[in-house]
């Protein structure tokens, strides 16, 4: 026996070994390894897209927080501003009622003056009467007499 025979068997098997697993085995070993590949470069580009919409959203929420904030805060000062507007306009009416009831309470002062004033004058004009009867001594008719009377409350 021959060691080149023997090298030449080896090396014809060899040959269909590497031409069967070329042809049978290694295309599904290369299919599952891109395969692989594909979907690791995938998750690596999702991975990297999820953290910029990440930073994207936080952006965004930070912005949303900042705009909410400051209408928030225009709200506030458009309350503080319609809460003063309607304690002037409550002042405003709160004067306008407590010049009506002054003005009410002069009228009806005035009202009183004048009906104690015409009072007094009928307790004068009676007094008058009653002075001049003790007087004269007699009676004197208040009727028949009325200008003089009168007379005697304008004196007085």
């Amino acid at each position: 026996m021959n060691i080149n025979l023997t090298l030449l068997g080896q090396m014809i098997t060899f040959a269909i070994f590497v031409w069967f697993t070329m042809k049978y085995v290694w295309p599904p070993i290369t299919k599952a390894l891109s395969d692989r590949q594909k979907k690791i470069a995938d998750g690596l580009a999702a991975a990297e897209q999820g953290l910029r919409d990440q930073e994207l959203a936080e952006r965004k929420a930070a912005e949303l927080l900042r705009e909410t904030k400051l209408k928030a805060s225009q709200i506030i000062e458009e309350a503080n501003k319609r809460a003063s507007h309607i304690s002037e306009e409550a002042k405003g009416i709160a004067r306008e009622e407590s010049q009506r009831i002054l003005h009410h309470a002069h009228e009806q002062i005035e009202q009183e003056v004048i009906k104690a004033k015409e009072d007094l004058k009928d307790q004068v004009g009676r007094l008058v009467i009653e002075t001049a009867e003790k007087i004269l001594d007699r009676s004197i008719d208040a009727e028949k007499h009325q200008d003089l009377i009168q007379q005697a409350i304008k004196e007085v």
